[in-house]
């Protein structure tokens, strides 16, 4: 595939064929987790953002691989509050597997709600630019939200109509800024985290969440399982989203410098986005009952700077860009209020026990990322 120089249409073309081959991917790894989910109905709140894009596209990719019988059925909830995005109205029009339902999660569920097998709970805030502009909001996704979803599941459980697999997105911001010696960072770190500063509304929340899940599990031997994510990335996360690399592409495709408000010394790992999704559907069907598992990429574990200087080569080899990294303060005094300096998992026991083995390598990864953007330069705010 021939990605040099500046031609649009060429660009354009491989940003289709970049989703295609993601999706490919995804249901390559996941041909014995979506056959389980052969025939099945599956919810999934918050499908329209940024995990939603391919948690809800490669269901409905592997459904083209079968026979009627065993395609899988998908519920999307979501506010909308931005709209319903041009990619899923697209899919609602042309695919029979799928509906689209407006629901905000922090309200009571719908009274006719399906009985679903499959549950995974997605809508939140994730961007700190926009949880730490609606606090409340954040908290009340991750644990009213979540709520209302476990009390569903005791529900069918009591109506002999068990749900088989529960899905709580959590986060690697459960382990706030982690002392070094805990770093690369395993499940059984308990965390350092401020419960009242910038950030808290979601770390707080998503530590709550968890401990929801942890106990109706226990107490109501329910399917539940957790998902920490670390660093996704990829086609999905919006250009207007404010976090790290949708904020350099935006820089990139207005030909501006690549803006870094900080030392840009932290450090983190990064996941490609076929690669976590596969990680998440593992833990949906494999993982243990109420147990978490870090889903990201133990190497490499690179500098925020770092990161914006591979962006500015790619974008050079790609688009012609002319730009660089300079560096500026922000003028938001709680910009960097308790942002961990390091950010890396320990993936150990998804590889052990759920056969997890990401595979996209980050200069790979961002290649894809880019020529996604390119494609995508216009979104509603995040």
């Amino acid at each position: 595939m021939n990605i040099s120089g500046t031609d649009n249409k060429t660009i354009m073309e491989n940003s289709l064929d970049i989703i295609n081959k993601d999706l490919e991917l995804i249901c390559y790894n996941l041909n014995k987790e979506f056959a389980h989910l052969s025939g099945k109905k599956v919810l999934i709140t918050g499908g329209a953002g940024f995990l939603g894009y391919y948690l809800v596209q490669a269901l409905l990719h592997w459904n083209t691989k079968v026979d009627k019988t065993r395609q899988i059925n998908v519920t999307v909830y979501d506010n909308f509050i931005r709209g319903v995005p041009h990619w899923l109205t697209t899919i609602e029009k042309n695919n029979e597997n799928i509906k689209l339902i407006r629901h905000d999660i922090t309200h009571p569920l719908p009274v006719d709600m399906d009985d679903f097998h499959f549950v995974i709970h997605a809508a939140s805030i994730a961007s700190p630019s926009f949880y730490r502009m609606y606090p409340i909001e954040t908290m009340d996704a991750n644990v009213n939200g979540l709520r209302n979803l476990l009390d569903y599941c005791l529900r069918q459980k009591e109506k002999n109509k068990p749900v088989e697999g529960f899905l709580f997105f959590s986060s690697s911001e459960i382990y706030g800024d982690p002392t070094p010696e805990n770093i690369p960072t395993p499940e059984t770190y308990f965390g350092h985290v401020s419960c009242t500063g910038p950030r808290a509304c979601y770390d707080e929340s998503k530590r709550y969440g968890e401990t929801l899940c942890v106990n109706y599990a226990i107490k109501y031997n329910l399917p539940i399982k957790i998902a920490r994510p670390f660093n996704n990335y990829g086609p999905g996360l919006k250009i207007t989203d404010k976090r790290a690399l949708p904020d350099f592409a935006r820089d990139v495709f207005t030909g501006r410098d690549i803006v870094l408000l900080s030392d840009g010394s932290a450090t983190r790992t990064f996941c490609y986005i076929a690669d976590s999704i596969t990680g998440y559907y593992k833990v949906l069907t494999n993982g243990k009952n109420g147990e978490s598992y870090n889903i990201g990429k133990e190497e490499p574990e690179i500098s925020v700077a770092e990161l914006a200087e591979k962006v500015v080569s790619l974008s050079k080899a790609l688009f012609n860009y002319k730009g660089k990294v300079v560096y500026k303060v922000s003028t938001d005094k709680d910009y960097l209020t308790h942002n961990p300096n390091r950010r890396c998992p320990v993936i150990t026991k998804a590889r052990k026990e759920l056969g997890y083995a990401p595979g996209v390598s980050l200069d790979e990864g961002l290649k894809r990322t880019l020529i996604w953007y390119n494609d995508n330069r216009e979104a509603e705010e995040a």
